[in-house]
């Protein structure tokens, strides 16, 4: 489906017709096909055509979608009430459903990569073709996965407040996955946290959002002309977005006033320490450990630890750093390279060599393995001079 030129417009009403026509009594999986079809249409009438009321246009065209496709059903005798709720001609009512919907999507009976998808369709306004570019895998696939996840919520009523952490893992999720095909989902991420965030006041919403706008602002920096990685420290802080840094410091000092620390507002934090400082030397990584501690005690996650040691070899030296990192498991992902950037710090080319080199056959992505490779690479050439 190619959208209109105004698709910004067009997917921003998407969530609030759905929700609509779910309150009046659509299931989830009918109701999210009808919207689709909406769609469709008004890419074929409104660049002849506009509508004055662009929302209700929608409205009425999706509810007559599902009434017709409710007719053909053979359960139709228990739905033909439905049709005398159909509401009279008028403006579309300004409620904004779009935070029930999130909290839908992100339902606890789905996988988190379902609630993803679910969500990037249903508030997103994305199509099954987009988001399965974005994820790399087959459009027949991606279909699969977002009807199971609609016909698991179809019928599912939220009488109680829904789990903000949760909707907040699942937009960190969309967000860690940066950008792939032709969708920047990181930006995608930002999009629907900065809807959430109007919708709900929510310190831990506004921390999310800062969180992503301050690993946003460095994405310019992190990779080469020739797509290779470049380390935080070696980035070179003139391409770093200084009016998106701005934002997310303005955004998380708010949310920190509020004495609500959560998970998200200490990440945030960090990625603000960061940020701040004018050169990888000057970075106050005393008060990053501080922060750390802090998340940790949010989090007991070993992942944090791991970064904690880290940031523990860059404020009291590397020794210190291999102390805190002895007392982890080694099993997790990134411990043997950072034991590897530790043993290189304390003087040691010879182990780290060999740790960037078995870090490589474990990386996840092709990225980091080429990375961590040339870093090898570089030391047993400088051991060879």
């Amino acid at each position: 489906m190619t959208l209109p030129r105004d698709e910004a417009r067009l997917r921003s009403l998407t969530p609030g017709v759905l929700a609509i026509l779910v309150r009046r009594g659509a299931d989830f999986a009918a109701a999210e096909d009808a919207v689709q079809d909406a769609l469709v249409e008004a890419v074929r009438v409104w660049p002849d055509d506009p509508p004055r009321d662009a929302k209700g246009w929608l409205v009425t065209v999706a509810w007559r979608r599902f009434l017709d496709a409710a007719r053909a059903d053979t359960t139709r005798r228990r739905r033909e009430d439905r049709v005398d709720r159909e509401p009279p001609p008028g403006p579309a009512p300004e409620a904004d459903d779009t935070l029930w919907l999130y909290f839908l999507c992100a339902h606890p009976a789905l996988t988190p990569s379902s609630a993803v998808a679910l969500t990037l369709r249903a508030v997103g306004g994305l199509t099954t073709r987009q988001i399965a570019r974005a994820y790399l895998v087959p459009e027949a696939t991606m279909a699969q996965r977002i009807s199971r996840a609609k016909r698991t919520v179809s019928g599912v009523r939220l009488d109680r407040p829904g789990d903000v952490s949760t909707v907040l893992r699942v937009l960190y999720l969309v967000f860690n996955e940066g950008y792939s095909g032709d969708l920047d989902l990181a930006a995608e991420a930002i999009r629907l946290t900065r809807q959430l965030a109007a919708a709900i006041d929510h310190p831990e919403v506004a921390g999310l959002l800062a969180l992503m706008l301050l690993h946003h602002a460095r994405r310019a920096a992190r990779t080469a002309p020739d797509g290779s990685l470049v380390p935080l420290a070696a980035q070179d802080r003139g391409r770093w977005d200084t009016r998106a840094i701005a934002e997310g410091v303005d955004i998380l000092q708010a949310a920190l006033a509020r004495d609500r620390l959560g998970e998200y507002q200490a990440q945030a934090a960090i990625a603000a320490l960061h940020a701040d400082a004018p050169t990888a030397a000057e970075t106050d990584w005393v008060q990053i450990v501080e922060w750390y501690d802090e998340l940790g005690r949010l989090t007991d996650s070993p992942v944090v630890r791991l970064n904690r040691a880290v940031a523990v070899g860059e404020a009291a030296g590397p020794r210190a750093g291999l102390r805190a990192l002895a007392a982890l498991d080694a099993s997790l992902p990134r411990h043997t390279a950072v034991a590897a950037y530790l043993h290189e710090r304390d003087g040691d080319p010879e182990t780290a060599a060999r740790l960037y080199a078995e870090a490589a056959r474990k990386a996840s992505n092709l990225a980091e393995r080429d990375h961590l490779i040339r870093q090898a690479a570089r030391l047993n050439a400088d051991r060879n001079r």
